[in-house]
């Protein structure tokens, strides 16, 4: 893997996953997607942070939370059955089942509600849940977070000390699943640093030049 930021237009992607067309937005959707421990949660807590303009999606879950993690601002924390009562109601853009533990999901009437006021929206998901958005809203663009390094990726696993060993190497065992889906997304921003990341991001958001 390179070391220097790379950003790749134009590549294939295939439409994964089903469902309807969702209609086309009115401000851009950046879709961030990338391996488990490269960074995702910290770049979007930054761009949350750092620019209010954007609006910044907050996914569902069904895992426990992680010390420090508010329900509501870094996650919806929600048991099984209310996310089933969810799934069975339509009311996720996306979900999936995330490194054959948890469930996460993406509710839909927020992400359009921020599009049709015309904010530039950003969704940092999971690889499963990008496929299932490409399907649905295909004008969104979507960005492949990578680390410098596989052992830069180990490195910032291990080092958050938020999994034992054997969550470690379930998400590790994942990451490499994740790494080879890189060529689906029409851009990769590799993430050496939070800020110089978040430019970028932010960058895409609002560059009409660059095409899904």
């Amino acid at each position: 893997m390179s070391d220097s930021p790379r950003a790749d237009h134009g590549r294939g992607a295939p439409a994964a996953g089903g469902g309807t067309s969702e209609p086309a937005p009115q401000s851009r959707l950046l879709v961030l997607a990338g391996p488990t421990a490269v960074g995702k949660g910290t770049v979007s807590a930054y761009i949350r942070d750092h620019h209010p303009d954007v609006w910044v999606s907050v996914s569902a879950t069904t895992r426990r939370p992680r010390p420090g993690e508010v329900d509501g601002v870094h996650y919806h924390f929600l048991d099984d059955a209310e996310f089933d009562r969810l799934v069975e109601q339509g009311e996720f853009l996306e979900w999936a089942v995330v490194h054959s533990a948890a469930r996460y999901g993406t509710l839909r009437a927020p992400v359009l509600r921020a599009l049709a006021a015309g904010r530039p929206a950003l969704l940092e998901i999971d690889l499963q849940g990008a496929r299932q958005v490409r399907a649905r809203m295909p004008d969104a663009l979507f960005v492949f977070l990578a680390p410098p390094s596989w052992e830069e990726l180990v490195r910032r696993l291990v080092g958050r000390g938020t999994e034992d060993e054997a969550e470690r190497a379930r998400r590790l065992q994942t990451a490499k699943v994740e790494l080879a889906a890189e060529p689906e997304f029409d851009v990769t921003v590799v993430n050496h640093e939070v800020r110089q990341t978040a430019r970028q991001l932010i960058t895409l958001l609002y560059s009409p030049s660059v095409q899904a």
